[in-house]
C-alpha cells in the first residue's frame, strides 16, 4: 500500500527548481542513498544493501528515506551542495528539469551495463535530455478501467469492452439495466481527470506538445487531438457520472464513492481498489479491471505512465560506486522483487509477478503502450497551478466553450508556458 501511495506522490510532483551542481565531493568510503518513503520494502533494500556491501569491501551504504512532501527544496539545495547524496530518487517528471540544469551525472555510457535493453521506453525518454541519459527507470504506474464485475453481469456483460465504441456499448447497457437507481453510476468520471483524457488524445493521434525548432509548442489545436476531447465529452455525458465538471479524481476521492458499490467503472491506478476497500472490504472481491480500450481493434489505449527514476548527482565522491548500485537495483533479480510489490518495473520487461492480480495484470498489459508528457523542463508549470488542461475539459464540459475554442485558449497557454525560461 505504501508502494502505491508513494507512486502516486511521484506521478502527480511536478518541480520548478533552480540551481548548479557543485564539484565532486572526497570519498569517505559512504555510499548516500536517497529512497522515496514506500518505493522499496525494506526486506528488498536489506538485502540490495548487503549484497552491495560484500561486493564493495570496506564501504557502508547510508539508506535514507525520503518524504515527497518537501522535496523539491530539499533535492535543490542537496544538488547544489559540495556533498550530495550519491545514488537519488526522484519522479519522472522532474527528471528533465534537473536534467536540464547539469546537477545529475550523465550515465550515456553506461546505459547499457544499466539493463537499457530492458527499460519500460516511456520512462527511458523522461530520464533523457539533449541525446544524453540522465535518469534510469526505477518503477511506474499507469490508469486501467476498473469496475463491478457483480454489475457487469447483472447488466449481461460479459466481457470486458476491448473498443471505445464497446465502452459505450457497456455504458448502455448497464444504464439500461441500472439506470433507474439514483445512487448508481456506469462510470464515475470527474470532469478534470486530465490523466484519463490524455489516453484518448493520445489514441486519436493528438499531442500535447510538439517540438518547434530548439522548443516547444502547445499541439492541442488539431483534429486528432479534439477527437479525443470530443469522446471524453461524449462518456461524461452517456454514463451520466454524478462527478462535477469542474473536480479531479482526488477531491472527493473516487475511490471511496467506488466502494459504495454503486459504481460500475471508474478509470483509476490500481491501488485505489486498496482504498475503496478500506471502507468496503467486500470491494476487492467484486473488482476487476481492463485497459483503456483504443478506438483501433486488438489494441490499448496510450496511458500516462507515472513513476520514478533513479540518478547519480554530479557532484558525487563516489561516482563509480553508484552505477555499481544502480547495475544492482536495476538487475533481473531486483526488478522482479519491485514487480512484487505491485508496480511496473521500470527496467524490466518482465511483468509476470503482476499477473495474480486482475487489475495488477490489466496495468502491466497497458503499461506497453506507455506515454509521457514532453520531456522538457517547463512541463513542470503546465501541471502545477492552473493547469490549462483542466480548465479545457470544464469549459467544454459546462458548454461555456466548444471543443474548438477551448483547445485553442489551452493551446495558446500551453505554447506560453513551454515558451517560459526557469
Amino acid at each position: 500500500m505504501k508502494t502505491w501511495r508513494a507512486l502516486a506522490a511521484a506521478a502527480a510532483t511536478s518541480l520548478a527548481l533552480a540551481g548548479c551542481g557543485g564539484g565532486p565531493g572526497v570519498s569517505d568510503n559512504t555510499l548516500t542513498v536517497w529512497l522515496m518513503d514506500g518505493s522499496a520494502s525494506d526486506a528488498l533494500i536489506d538485502e540490495l544493501n548487503k549484497e552491495f556491501e560484500q561486493s564493495h569491501p570496506g564501504m557502508k551504504v547510508d539508506y535514507q528515506i525520503q518524504q515527497w512532501n518537501g522535496i523539491q527544496d530539499r533535492l535543490t539545495t542537496a544538488l547544489a551542495s559540495e556533498d550530495p547524496p550519491d545514488v537519488i530518487e526522484l519522479g519522472n517528471s522532474q527528471n528533465p528539469q534537473f536534467s536540464a540544469e547539469g546537477t545529475l551525472l550523465d550515465l550515456t555510457a553506461d546505459a547499457d551495463a544499466l539493463n537499457k535493453s530492458q527499460w519500460v521506453p516511456a520512462l527511458g525518454e523522461s530520464g533523457a535530455w539533449e541525446g544524453k541519459q540522465y535518469g534510469v527507470p526505477f518503477y511506474a504506474a499507469n490508469r486501467v478501467v476498473v469496475y463491478n464485475k457483480q454489475l457487469f453481469d447483472q447488466a449481461g456483460i460479459t466481457q470486458p469492452p476491448t473498443t471505445r465504441d464497446e465502452l459505450l456499448g457497456a455504458i448502455a447497457k448497464l444504464e439500461q439495466t441500472h439506470g433507474s437507481d439514483p445512487e448508481f453510476q456506469s462510470l464515475y468520471l470527474p470532469g478534470q481527470s486530465w490523466y484519463a483524457l490524455l489516453s484518448f488524445v493520445w489514441d486519436s493521434g493528438g499531442e500535447l506538445a510538439v517540438r518547434d525548432g530548439a522548443d516547444y509548442k502547445g499541439a492541442l489545436d488539431t483534429p486528432q487531438a479534439r477527437e479525443g476531447v470530443e469522446y471524453y465529452q461524449q462518456l461524461f455525458e452517456e454514463s451520466r457520472t454524478q462527478a462535477a465538471a469542474d473536480i479531479d479524481e482526488a477531491k472527493p476521492q473516487q475511490a471511496e464513492i467506488y466502494a459504495k458499490g454503486k459504481v460500475a467503472m471508474m478509470i483509476a491506478l490500481p491501488w485505489e481498489v486498496q482504498t475503496a476497500a478500506e471502507t468496503n472490504p467486500q470491494i476487492t472481491g467484486l473488482t476487476s479491471a481492463f485497459p483503456i480500450p483504443s478506438k483501433y481493434p486488438g489494441k490499448t489505449a496510450p496511458v500516462f505512465l507515472g513513476g520514478s527514476n533513479l540518478a547519480i548527482p554530479a557532484g558525487s565522491a563516489d561516482a563509480d560506486a553508484a552505477k555499481d548500485y544502480l547495475k544492482l537495483l536495476t538487475s533481473q533479480k531486483y526488478q522482479t522483487k519491485i514487480a512484487e510489490s505491485g508496480v511496473v518495473p521500470g527496467a524490466s520487461q518482465d511483468t509476470s509477478a503482476l499477473e495474480g492480480n486482475p487489475v495488477s495484470a490489466a496495468m502491466a498489459i497497458a503499461s506497453k503502450s506507455g506515454k509521457v508528457p514532453p520531456a522538457v523542463p517547463q512541463w513542470a508549470t503546465v501541471e502545477s497551478g492552473q493547469n490549462p488542461l483542466k480548465d479545457m475539459m470544464t469549459s467544454v464540459l459546462t458548454g461555456q466553450k466548444s471543443v474548438v475554442d477551448a483547445t485553442i485558449a489551452a493551446n495558446e497557454k500551453i505554447t506560453e508556458l513551454l515558451a517560459a525560461k526557469n
